[in-house]
């Protein structure tokens, strides 16, 4: 996803357990098995199958670099093949990014349900909307979870066991019965849904970025100006218990503004702008509370065609070149932070009583 997108703020109370239950304190982490005061995360790249670019700067991070894991969007033109490659290199750790939005301006893509059966999820030229909000607008439950079954069906028939699911551009999380139907899915066919249910310390600097932004734009951001946490991470404890309960892994944390970073200046170098990411990430990891946290980048090892999709492929070739950073990587080994993968988390939660 680009990011976590939540255009209003979501009560999850309908979503059962009650909020009175005690806490333990104990992280998803330590319940998984890891060692209490571990930082385990998951560098994850999204966008897989969007583009050839796509596809090459996931596999470039995963073989070659920090990079764990992947997932692919399966109405895109190019999901069939990093699919094929997926199937055949069994050790990659792929998932599907659940695609309900067609955000580019030129390049698009309709639903895999069918436009004549998927009325609400298509725009006036037969695509997917560009915009979460109007999915929320037009699109019913049914129809989503019609899709997503959709997009799951595409990836079993060409031969891949999807190690988990999650929501590009962050449809999924922006509205409560589209949530329920994803966690619906995932329970039914035992695949992870990434939901982030513990400490969410870099989720609310996610959220809180745009705020920040903002407010820099303005003329009124002061450096240590405390922000109220954004009210979904005040409700994602109950959920992430829902998940957990159904047997399926839930992380602590998630990370999602990488796409935001670029340093000061112009005619910076796709080096600098690497080396740049690299080193934020660095300051991330020292940031981030013990538990699982996942990291999401867009690499893309980009090629002429990409500038006709998006002006983003100086960030997601920067992307790229962060998770192939040899300081990252050192840092990460001198830190003794655990990398993992959802596949792997499956497996720990399987073992859980």
């Amino acid at each position: 996803m680009k990011r976590l997108i939540v255009p209003f703020a979501i009560t999850m109370l309908s979503l059962i357990m009650n909020q009175t239950i005690a806490q333990t304190g104990e992280t998803y982490a330590e319940k998984l098995g890891w060692p209490k005061g571990s930082k385990v995360v998951i560098f994850h790249v999204d966008d897989a199958g969007m583009s050839y670019s796509s596809n090459e700067g996931a596999k470039r991070s995963i073989e070659n670099g920090i990079a764990t894991s992947c997932s692919i969007m399966m109405p895109c033109p190019w999901a069939a093949s990093f699919t094929k490659f997926a199937v055949v290199n069994p050790k990659m750790d792929a998932g599907l990014h659940l695609t309900l939005t067609s955000e580019w301006q030129d390049y698009r893509w309709p639903p895999l349900g069918g436009i004549q059966h998927s009325h609400g999820l298509v725009d006036e030229e037969g695509c997917m909307w560009h915009e979460v909000e109007q999915v929320i607008k037009n699109a019913s439950p049914d129809v989503i979870e019609q899709e997503i079954r959709a997009q799951l069906d595409r990836a079993l028939k060409l031969g891949l066991k999807p190690t988990h699911m999650d929501s590009h551009m962050g449809t999924l999380f922006a509205h409560i019965p589209y949530l329920e139907r994803y966690i619906k899915v995932g329970v039914e066919y035992g695949i992870p849904v990434m939901f982030p249910g513990g400490n969410n310390k870099l989720l609310i600097e996610s959220l809180n970025n745009p705020v920040i932004r903002k407010l820099k734009s303005e003329g009124k951001w002061k450096e240590g100006m405390k922000l109220p946490d954004p009210e979904i991470t005040q409700q994602t404890g109950p959920v992430g218990q829902k998940i957990w309960a159904a047997g399926l892994p839930v992380l602590d944390d998630l990370h999602t503004i990488s796409g935001d970073w670029k340093p000061e200046g112009t005619d910076i170098s796709p080096a600098q702008w690497g080396k740049y990411k690299a080193q934020k990430f660095k300051e991330t990891l020292t940031k981030m509370q013990p538990g699982v946290a996942m990291m999401i980048v867009h690499s893309s090892d980009i090629t002429d065609e990409f500038k006709h999709i998006s002006a983003s492929g100086g960030s997601r070739y920067a992307d790229m070149l962060s998770m192939l950073d040899p300081d990252l990587k050192a840092f990460i080994k001198s830190e003794g932070i655990i990398l993992t993968t959802w596949k792997e988390m499956l497996e720990r939660r399987k073992k859980v009583k």
